[in-house]
């Protein structure tokens, strides 16, 4: 089945991946001829596609890949998907080179 929304096909295909981890594939499929990009992302018992021709998709389809592959390498998500809890978050990157700025004298 077609699924419209890519939020809809994102949760559905991660869930999909959690579910049955060892039987599921992640496809992609490019039809010049109607100029479409096909995913797909099936377990053999569940099948979900999503079908676009936007170019403003493939930093979706990018990122969904991104976690596929670390998902199916690691078994976990991205390290830059996680959310942090309030108290394990980190200084901003400006105060983190200060720090490490140390002029020698000599």
């Amino acid at each position: 089945m077609y699924i419209e929304n890519w939020d809809s096909f994102y949760v559905q295909a991660v869930d999909l991946y959690h579910n049955s981890p060892l039987k599921t594939r992640f496809t992609t499929k490019y039809r010049h001829c109607d100029g479409k990009l096909i995913l797909k992302v099936t377990d053999d018992a569940t099948c979900l596609q999503y079908k676009t021709d936007q170019q403003a998709d493939l930093k979706k389809i990018e990122k969904l890949s991104k976690v596929f592959f670390s998902l199916m390498a690691t078994g976990e998500p991205p390290a830059d998907d996680v959310e942090l809890q309030p108290e394990q978050q980190q200084q901003p990157f400006g105060q983190q080179q200060q720090r490490q700025k140390k002029v020698r004298k000599g």
